[in-house]
């Protein structure tokens, strides 16, 4: 430590007061003043570099570069996953998954089946149009059997969200693979590890617990659906089968799992590894389910080419929001890079033998808990400890990645939309969606980061 106070400078007291500002202004013009995060993150870049002493035509470059080297990597992979959930949306292939394990589980094991089915839901879906299509299961299957709402709505709301934080091709995921250049297929295959036991311990075991802290939740009448919402209750008289849906869902992550299997196995000139990394780059993955889902989902619902096209379309726009808040994070990141700030603190973690694995949970924590934006948490602490990426090997690059997206999930509450939202889905009051929502949020965050740490140090 004392080598580390001798070596310290003016100029990187500049740079932590530069960064610290910075982050002080996303948090002030999110939660105050109410401003878009996009709009944030770029007038928090602009203060970071003026502050730190950038050249204005050097602090441009950098935003636009990032911006630019963001949306290329990440943007067309969150467009792809966009468009594959509102194929399983439209076509019923969501509610065929849903029907199916719904009607093939016991009473007992309802609190896991709902995991599961949010689970395979929350694989292509982003966390807010999964938790619209699986509410009104939710309440229907709590009305009908007179279980808890609690028991039921807490699993489901784990897997969505243990998902939607830990495993691509989720936004925040992706967006924080690209700043560490962490290989997404191993990142997938480790987000998988660490996200199975986080789901059952925040979701169906975490559930009875929340039953107990507000059993006085109640299913809305007005959201109840009248009918089941299967095949038969939507109106469709075609729907495609469990298996085809199933199968769909499944395909980029069995590809890219490939990949990152193949190159831990086989050799770097191995045809079979060239095959698998080809197959298995995200990019290929995931238009390959689009394009598989277009005759699995689609013409087996019966949509016409014309159907087909305009489902394909309205993807889009819904996400315009996500792409340009990451776009904004990947140029805010690189204004912290090139102005040094990522120099500084790689010095001060090493210095202070510090996990890099801890410091980004904390700051993604941090982050998280000030302006209630999972995605802004995850981008910006992804930008602040890239540099330390840089020193570690794929494995713990992609567990860095992890740990950042755990700690961007951490206690959500009142300045968190996604409260609001669970909070009018189940009519529950504020306190009680603390007790249930915010406490399974934190359960997420602590169990990830207590099962990442430990990966770290035996892989």
């Amino acid at each position: 430590m004392n080598t580390l106070a001798a070596a310290w400078t003016g100029q990187d007291t500049r740079l932590i007061a530069a960064t610290l500002l910075a982050i002080a202004l996303i948090v002030v013009l999110i939660t105050k003043l109410k401003l878009h995060p996009f709009l944030a993150l770029i007038l928090s870049s602009g203060l970071l570099g003026l502050v730190a002493g950038m050249p204005v035509d050097s602090l441009i470059d950098s935003f636009t570069d990032g911006v630019g080297s963001t949306v290329a990597s990440v943007g067309v992979l969150i467009a792809l996953g966009a468009m594959l959930g509102r194929l399983l949306a439209d076509s019923g292939g969501a509610e065929q998954i849903v029907d199916t394990i719904i009607s093939r589980s016991g009473r007992r094991l309802l609190p896991w089946s709902m995991a599961l089915v949010a689970a395979l839901i929350g694989l292509p879906m982003f966390f807010e149009i999964g938790l619209v299509m699986l509410i009104p299961v939710v309440l229907l299957v709590s009305r009908r059997t007179g279980k808890p709402l609690m028991l039921l709505g807490i699993p489901a709301l784990a897997g969505l969200s243990v998902l939607h934080g830990l495993v691509p091709p989720h936004p925040g995921p992706l967006a924080a693979a690209g700043a560490l250049n962490a290989n997404v297929g191993i990142t997938l295959a480790l987000g998988v590890l660490v996200a199975i036991p986080t789901v059952i311990v925040a979701g169906p075991l975490f559930g009875r617990l929340a039953a107990r802290l507000v059993p006085d939740a109640t299913a809305p009448a007005h959201l109840v659906p009248e009918a089941a919402p299967g095949a038969s209750g939507t109106g469709r008289d075609r729907a495609p089968s469990f298996l085809a849906t199933v199968s769909t869902v499944l395909l980029p992550v069995v590809l890219m799992m490939g990949k990152a299997l193949a190159d831990i196995l086989l050799a770097e000139g191995d045809h079979v590894r060239r095959v698998l990394d080809f197959v298995g780059n995200p990019l290929v993955a995931l238009l390959a389910a689009v394009l598989l889902g277009m005759v699995t989902l689609g013409r087996a619902a019966g949509f016409t080419r014309g159907k087909l096209s305009a489902t394909l379309a309205d993807a889009l726009p819904p996400i315009a929001g996500i792409l340009l808040i990451v776009g904004a994070g990947g140029g805010f990141k690189q204004t912290l890079v090139d102005a040094g700030v990522g120099d500084v603190i790689t010095r001060l973690a090493t210095g202070a033998d510090f996990s890099p694995l801890l410091l980004g949970w904390l700051v993604a924590v941090a982050i998280r808990l000030a302006t209630g934006s999972a995605t802004v948490a995850t981008v910006s602490a992804a930008g602040i400890v890239a540099p330390l990426a840089a020193t570690l090997d794929p494995t713990h690059s992609a567990l860095l990645v992890l740990a950042i997206g755990a700690g961007s999930l951490f206690f959500s509450h009142l300045n968190d939309a996604g409260f609001w939202l669970v909070k009018e889905y189940f009519g529950l009051s504020v306190g009680q969606t603390i007790k249930s929502w915010s406490l399974m949020e934190t359960v997420i965050s602590v169990v990830a980061i207590a099962l990442i740490l430990p990966l770290g140090a035996l892989l």
